[in-house]
């Protein structure tokens, strides 16, 4: 938080903390109430049911997401687009994860080089920069040719992110439907390439870059609830 960054995978650990802080201080007050009345008693045990249970099914996500993050693209398979979906850029500046990114596309972009790039992100809440000029400046800064770029700036979410670049790629009269490399986090390759599929990717391969350390297991936290959320939303 002291870095900027707020979301829910930060700010709901950060709540736990502070609650199970809060419950040693005011332990005694907390035992006396729990057992003047069966009923709380009850209420208490299943109240840490629950949280058990919750924790276990966030350990068998954070083990899938160990095993869904990113495959190689067999060499013979022409591709002809790069999809480099966005991760905020705090302060109009590429965040470590996003930075991560765009290094895993500069790698898909040497080994497929007649692809064209597509940076995909629109503008953070409360910032005037786009995320798709910022990945795209870094990308030409890197070395790939500006005319092999391009920018898709309208979006705020996975979905839109691929939505959006496949009608620019249609635009560019390259067909979505054609082999196409989705880079993106680790954590979030399995949705982003379900996704893709749905908003018309029928050959997408998601390739993963790997998340900072210090904000990895914060990353899949949020990731474990935004995965809910598509299923929920049918994004996937």
């Amino acid at each position: 938080m002291g870095m900027g960054l707020f979301n829910f995978g930060i700010v709901l650990p950060g709540s736990i903390g502070i609650a199970f802080l809060l419950l040693a201080l005011c332990w005694d007050g907390v035992a006396r109430w729990r057992k003047a009345d069966r009923r709380r008693q009850l209420l208490w045990r299943a109240g840490w049911i629950v949280f058990g249970v919750w924790l276990v099914t966030v350990a068998m996500f954070f083990y899938g997401i160990r095993g869904g993050m990113g495959v190689v693209v067999p060499a013979g398979i022409p591709v002809r687009a790069i999809v480099i979906l966005g991760s905020g850029t705090p302060n109009c500046k590429a965040s470590p994860t996003l930075i991560a990114r765009l290094d895993q596309g500069l790698v898909q972009a040497q080994r497929w080089p007649e692809a064209k790039v597509v940076v995909s992100g629109g503008q953070d809440f409360g910032l005037r920069c786009a995320e798709a000029d910022i990945m795209a400046d870094y990308l030409i800064a890197q070395g790939v040719a500006a005319d092999r770029v391009i920018r898709e700036g309208r979006s705020t979410s996975t979905e839109e992110n691929l939505v959006f670049s496949r009608r620019l790629l249609e635009e560019h009269g390259i067909d979505a439907g054609k082999a196409t490399v989705v880079v993106t986090s680790d954590f979030h390759v399995r949705r982003a390439v379900g996704i893709a599929r749905r908003a018309g990717f029928s050959e997408a391969f998601g390739v993963g870059a790997e998340t900072p350390l210090y904000l990895r297991f914060n990353a899949w936290l949020r990731e474990y609830f935004a995965a809910i959320s598509s299923w929920v939303l049918r994004e996937y």
